[in-house]
């Protein structure tokens, strides 16, 4: 009697490993089900809304370029730019302060620092909204406590600005990337460096040859999932700037509102559609890097 064993297969390293089957896809049916009703229907919703046009008079529905159009013109085009840029400036100042803490963090040898650095950067993360555009008047606004005490008009500051959105959005971004970098430089093996070391490599070149070459995956992650924290807000930027520092998120909620023009709601489903190709082209840099580096941090 004859026995049919498993099929596997031998990698470089010597290790047998189980071919997959047909059914092992089944246990990640639930999820692919679960993502296609969160994400697919309302892709498709907004999708349909942004290339269809409804006849007043019949009520059918056509295909038309017209929203995605005037979307990318005007101060439609001015806002989605000012997203990107706000976005942008905000994502590479908090990384690179993100890193610097985290660093400092995963070096100290006081464990209570690392505790207490990591609680606060949970609850920072997740501070925004309303509440955290009016904790900012009352500190730094026109007639805020701060502004008051460090004289801050005399300076130029101005917290109802490009710049002054920027250190708002700080506040909460930068603990956000001080979260999700500090895994990865725990994953930095203490061997690495001793292997420097014992080569004549000094810090500089360590970080230059191998820290940074690891970490830049979880670097550029970390920048994505910063650059679409801010991308995507609108609540503080809402309850802060109104609509003078002209942003994406402000113009849709304008457009579903009728705040300026009425029936512009299949205008706000392209610029929503617009938003989710600029993230999309950001998602595609990051994915091959994070692959890559996955091997080394194993």
């Amino acid at each position: 009697m004859s026995v049919t064993l498993p099929s596997s297969t031998r990698t470089a390293g010597g290790v047998r490993r189980r071919r997959r089957g047909p059914r092992s896809g089944l246990a990640v049916l639930p999820l692919l089900l679960f993502t296609g009703l969160c994400f697919g229907l309302p892709f498709g919703a907004v999708l349909y809304g942004a290339v269809t046009r409804t006849d007043a008079t019949t009520g059918g529905s056509s295909l038309t370029g017209e929203h995605i159009r005037r979307s990318l013109q005007g101060p439609y085009l001015d806002s989605l730019a000012g997203s990107v840029q706000l976005s942008g400036l905000t994502a590479v100042i908090g990384s690179l302060a993100g890193l610097f803490i985290a660093q400092a963090v995963v070096t100290s040898r006081r464990q209570w620092l690392r505790s207490a650095t990591l609680t606060a950067s949970g609850v920072l993360a997740n501070f925004g909204g309303v509440p955290l555009a009016f904790a900012f008047i009352a500190t730094a606004g026109i007639s805020g406590v701060l502004t008051q005490l460090a004289d801050l008009d005399s300076l130029g500051w101005n917290l109802y600005s490009f710049t002054g959105l920027s250190v708002v959005y700080l506040y909460f971004l930068t603990p956000l990337m001080v979260l999700t970098i500090v895994p990865a430089l725990d994953g930095l093996r203490p061997q690495w460096r001793e292997a420097a070391q014992n080569t004549g490599a000094s810090t500089w070149q360590y970080w230059r040859m191998v820290g940074l070459p690891v970490l830049a995956p979880s670097l550029l992650g970390g920048f994505v999932l910063l650059f679409g924290s801010a991308f995507a807000a609108h609540a503080t930027a809402a309850a802060l700037v109104g609509g003078s520092v002209p942003l994406v998120t402000l113009k849709i909620a304008d457009a579903l509102s009728g705040n300026v023009l009425v029936g512009q709601e299949n205008v706000a489903l392209a610029l929503s559609l617009d938003m989710i190709l600029i993230a999309g082209l950001v998602m595609a840099v990051y994915l091959p890097l994070q692959r890559r580096s996955a091997r080394w941090l194993r």
